[in-house]
């Protein structure tokens, strides 16, 4: 009998920027109603799952991640109705739609935090993180920012600090208030009432604080010229044991309901991300794998030994998970160069485990730079130089005016290539990146092996080469991609005496192999369907 799967299994999610995706009403900001007119690309694509980054009403101090009320839509972008409409649509088409909940801060314009400042006895203080100022006058201790300067801010009205490990307009809510945590719990319920199929989880590993607030220690890596936020260790203002208990709570509440999906966003090293799986699988049902996106070398020793160590971390009964580019990072394209990019892609989309994909990355879309008088986030107004708007810009649909984003003004500049590196052109080219991610897609649904079989590295005496085998019952896929600057050709007769090319980066090949002597390009990946024996 075959082992059950889970829809999240077995899916691909792919992550919409809501402000840079389509915009309908011309007023150059991305909306719900774009996002239903491209409903039909997105079948086409081959994602099963669309992620939205926040679309709650927000006075966008950090672009929907400053919440001003967890139960609504921003009229930005669209009605709760607009939303109803877009997921039953989803849902028609056999896809599903999850949302992006922001737990760890509000923003200082929510009711509760408006109460919370307007007094120390007021009922909502607690659900916030207050201390009395230093003997000093200053913060209460040497926390910082991750936009820049203290994690802490006076409150005039009530001469108390209240922390934002974020902008001063996100203030942290109180994880260790039973009140703030059933308060979030309804908003899920009433979110999976309405049909959402599940949560990405903003900054999970955060939500608990220690609760003596004590200060964090220097990084002794930390080098003059790198982000003066990253010159302390993030000992005590994050991945404390308590968040598990709360995590918990959240997965119950979750099967509260039907095959709903947890995704957290965590940025820790492999031995400690496996924690968030829960010790007995009751946490998130996916801790984001950003261990790609954060690797230091690019190359195939450094990737082997991250895909083996992960492996072998995970928890038995855990399901992995790979994302190569978010909202948050440098684009992958932009990161390592077009050619590897293709070859990142193949990765992403043959390892196994669920794979996240950015939007735009399925075209090669880069880091577009903004002008120091456009720049909007947060982050790099207040740390100049690294800011997240190059990874945010609006999607390069066509090569009409705006590349087809908008009739109006885009809220952030697009790419100068947009005329080439667009939809419609990529969709016309059975060489580009896009026919290559769709082709990656087909395939990926359409084999056992590569959407739920197992995995297993195939030792080479090549370097620059990662080569691994996916197999399902009868059915073996080798994927074996080169990352050097030169050709190779090698014997991998040990997997299968013959097969056939299911896929090449470069969209270029096809026919019959014998694996006694694979040929493989410079920075090529190839996929083979190995020949039963």
């Amino acid at each position: 009998m075959k082992a059950s799967r889970h829809w999240w299994q077995t899916d691909v999610v792919y992550q919409i920027y809501p402000r840079s995706f389509q915009d309908s009403n011309g007023d150059g900001i991305g909306d719900l109603p774009g996002i239903r007119q491209r409903l039909d690309y997105l079948q086409w694509l081959g994602v099963d799952a669309i992620w939205l980054s926040p679309i709650f009403p927000s006075p966008m101090a950090d672009f929907g991640y400053d919440v001003a009320n967890y139960v609504d839509v921003d009229p930005m972008f669209g009605t709760l109705a607009e939303l109803d409409q877009l997921v039953s649509e989803t849902h028609q088409r056999g896809m599903r739609v999850l949302l992006d909940l922001v737990p760890n801060h509000s923003s200082d314009e929510h009711p509760w935090f408006v109460a919370a400042r307007s007094s120390r006895d007021n009922p909502y203080r607690d659900w916030y993180i207050w201390r009395d100022p230093a003997p000093d006058g200053g913060p209460p201790n040497n926390w910082l920012s991750y936009f820049g300067g203290p994690a802490w801010s006076l409150d005039s009205t009530t001469g108390q600090y209240y922390l934002h490990l974020f902008d001063p307009k996100q203030a942290d809510l109180n994880w260790r208030n039973p009140e703030v945590r059933h308060a979030i719990y309804d908003a899920m319920r009433f979110w999976f009432a309405r049909g959402i199929d599940g949560f990405r989880i903003d900054v999970i590993w955060m939500l608990i604080k220690h609760p003596d607030l004590p200060d964090n220690p220097p990084d002794p890596q930390w080098k003059a010229g790198q982000p003066d936020q990253h010159r302390l260790l993030r000992r005590y203002d994050q991945h404390q044991p308590e968040v598990h208990t709360v995590i918990r709570e959240m997965r119950m509440v979750a099967d509260e309901y039907q095959d709903k999906v947890l995704i957290g966003e965590i940025y820790l090293p492999i031995d400690d991300l496996v924690a968030y799986y829960g010790e007995n699988l009751d946490g998130v049902h996916l801790p984001f794998n950003f261990n790609l996106v954060t690797l230091g070398e690019w190359n195939a020793q450094a990737i082997r030994a991250l895909v083996e160590h992960y492996e072998r971390a995970l928890p038995p009964g855990g399901w992995p998970n790979w994302v190569l580019g978010n909202h948050d990072q440098p684009r992958i394209a932009s990161r390592l160069g077009q050619p590897m990019a293709r070859l990142a892609q193949m990765l992403l989309l043959t390892l196994r485990g669920t794979p996240t994909l950015y939007y735009g990355d399925e075209l090669g879309m880069e880091d577009v730079p903004i002008p120091a008088e456009l720049v909007v986030d947060p982050q790099g107004i207040r740390t100049p130089g690294h800011g997240r708007d190059p990874e945010r810009t609006p999607m390069q649909w066509d090569a009409t005016a705006w590349a087809g984003f908008t009739t109006g003004t885009p809220w952030l500049p697009l790419a100068t290539n947009y005329a080439t590196h667009n939809v419609t052109h990529q969709q016309d080219d059975p060489q580009s990146m896009l026919a290559l991610t769709h082709h990656l897609l087909e395939l990926r649904r359409a084999s056992a092996a590569l959407n739920r079989g197992s995995y297993a590295t195939v030792a080479t005496s090549e370097p620059d080469l990662f080569a691994y085998l996916r197999r399902a019952g009868g059915e073996k896929i080798l994927v074996i991609l080169n990352m050097g600057a030169t050709p190779v050709t090698l014997d991998l007769s040990s997997v299968g005496p013959t097969g056939t090319l299911a896929a090449s980066t470069g969209m270029q090949r096809t026919g019959h192999v014998t694996l006694d002597a694979v040929m493989l390009d410079a920075v090529e990946g190839l996929v083979i369907a190995i020949d039963e024996d």
